[in-house]
Formats: C-alpha cells, structure tokens, sequence
C-alpha cells in the first residue's frame, strides 16, 4: 500500500516536490485539490502538469476511511463505525445541532486511559491514529454531506485521548483548520477534550489555537482516583493549577465536562466545591447526566438532583449548561463509544 499523502505536511510536500525539481507552488493546487475539491485520484488534477500526476501517483495514495456501518439515532444522529486499513475499528459522531452539525472525532484506538464511566477504556489501547486517519474522518463525513457548510464544530471527544497522540493530533489540527490548502474550519469551532494530561496543556495552548475541554468529573481525590486514574498521576490540585496558567486569549474559557453520577459526584457539596476550586480558571461547564451502557455499575442521577447542581453553579456566577446526549439509542452518546465490529 502507498503512503497517504494526507499524513505529509505543506512543507515536506514542497521538499517531495523540489527533490524532482518540481516547481513548489504545485503544493498547493495539490493539497486544494486533496481538501478543498475532494479529489480522490492525483489523475483529476487537471491543473498539475500530467508527468507530476504520474509520478504522485506513483508515490502516493489518497485514502478514504472504510465505512463499515452508518447508525442513525432517532434524535437525527449519525454513528460511522470506519475501518482501517489494518483492519482497526473507530468510529465517528454526526450529532445535529438547531442550524448546524457537529462532529466528534477519535484520536485513538481504544483508550488507556481506564476511566470508569467510559465504555471505550474497557477494550483497552491499541494504537495511535496517524495524522491522516484523524483528518479523514473530517474529511470523508464533509465529502458525504448534502450541505457541508452546515458542519460548523469539530470536537475531539471520540475515542482516546488526545493529548495521548499529541504530535499527531497537532498536525491533523493544522490541515483541518487551515483556511488555504486544508479544509478551512475555525480553530475557534474546533475542541480537544483531555482526561488531563498536564504535561501536554501548555504546549497545546502555545501549539494551537483550538478550544480545551478538560473532563473533570469530580471534585476531591478519592472520587476522582476512583472513576479516572490519570488523577493519581496527575491529581486535582495538579490539573487545576495547570489549567489556572492555560493561555487563554480574551473572552475564551476552558469548558469542564462533569459527568454527574447517581450517589457518586453528584450532591449539594460536590456542587459547591466545584463551585470553589475552578474560581481562579475563566471556566464554563457542561453537566453531563452519565449515559448508561451494558456492564455498567453507575446510574444517571435523578432530574431535581442534577437541576439543583447547576442552580448552584449558576449562584457562583458560571456559565452551566446542562449536556443533554444525543444518540443514545444507537451508544453514540459520551462514554458509549466502542467500535464493535460484529454485525457489519
């Protein structure tokens, strides 16, 4: 199999090009072709001279992600479960919005990251997704949308942990937020969602100017020891001082996802301690009632119990917003994601 020319940079393209004393402007109406006109051969490029098409034809392939299955939910959204070329699994969230669509993308194959309320930890890490294979997914739900200037925000929130994939993650940023020769979206309207890897926050901060989200999801040690094992690592007091010195440009605020859990992280006093140590942070946050699945051993909480925790937060003058999940009836909701393969 040919290397995907989606996992090079502009610059090694330009280098590729050079090396064969092609002219390098032709990178550019190479990779406009590749994002903007969703070209799938180099043999459409009509303005790149015929020996250049012949000889990246040669060197390069230009991959789409297999579609395994396509789910769609009741509430209007779409599940993709994409197979990869070395027969992996991940899958991909179109969620709907009142005038747009959002999609939630995977960093990885399966997670590390162990975290108790999630169903994709349990099958485990298997690899890394390369640049390209972060990109497609963006890339190949744009090409099948009737109206694909309706797809406004990316989030990555699938499977994995981001800042796990840094390098990769970082570079597949730059090709879908680049406004020339990528696929042009705001990196205002793009989010990287992070379990808390602290070592990663501040170069994401000075490496891109993408939207943090940081899953919380509990508001002392032992809870949060409990439900996600990174905070043994990286505790509470760790995180929150990391996230507290996150270069923020004005008006922006890190988004805190708080799965709220029945009898687990969801009283008064969780609230009010929340309230308390996200105060030196410019924070908003999304409760996010837990979405059950098969084996599971927690329970979403009552409705009065998770309206009083937000009036709470909204008494502490932060922004809540109650997350209400989409896709549950297909496991597309936050933590359902597992990529099975059976019945494809």
């Amino acid at each position: 199999m040919l290397p995907d020319i989606k996992e090079l940079t502009t610059e090694q393209l330009i280098l590729w090009l050079e090396n064969r004393n092609i002219k390098p402007y032709r990178a550019k109406q190479i990779l406009q072709w590749i994002y903007v006109r969703q070209a799938d051969t180099f043999e459409m490029m009509t303005d790149v001279g015929k020996d250049t098409r012949k000889s990246l034809a040669r060197h390069f392939s230009i991959n789409r992600l297999e579609k395994a299955r396509t789910e769609t939910s009741q509430d209007g959204t779409k599940k993709f479960l994409f197979k990869l070329i070395d027969g992996k699994y991940i899958e991909s969230v179109l969620i709907p919005e009142k005038n747009h669509y959002t999609l939630c993308i995977s960093s990885q194959v399966g997670c590390a990251q162990g975290c108790r309320f999630c169903l994709t930890g349990r099958g485990g890490w298997v690899r890394n997704l390369t640049k390209g294979e972060i990109i497609a997914q963006v890339r190949d739900v744009v090409n099948d949308l009737d109206n694909s200037k309706r797809l406004t925000n990316i989030v990555m929130m699938g499977m994995g942990e981001p800042l796990a994939n840094y390098s990769n993650v970082v570079g597949a940023v730059g090709t879908i937020t680049d406004s020339e020769v990528g696929l042009g979206f705001s990196d205002r309207r793009l989010t990287i969602s992070t379990s808390g890897l602290v070592p990663k926050l501040s170069p994401l901060g000075r490496d891109t100017g993408v939207n943090l989200a940081i899953s919380l999801n509990a508001t002392d040690n032992k809870t949060r020891d409990m439900l996600m094992p990174i905070n043994r690592k990286y505790p509470l007091e760790k995180l929150l001082d990391a996230c507290a010195r996150y270069p923020l440009t004005p008006r922006r605020k890190i988004t805190f996802e708080y799965i709220m859990i029945k009898g687990v992280n969801d009283s008064e006093e969780d609230a009010k301690r929340l309230a308390g140590l996200l105060r030196p942070t410019r924070a908003k946050i999304n409760l996010i009632p837990f979405n059950t699945f098969e084996g599971s051993d927690f329970e979403r909480p009552e409705e009065h119990v998770i309206l009083t925790f937000k009036e709470i937060l909204n008494k502490n003058n932060y922004t809540a917003v109650i997350r209400q999940s989409k896709g549950q009836d297909i496991s597309a909701a936050c933590g359902q994601l597992s990529a099975k393969s059976n019945a494809t």
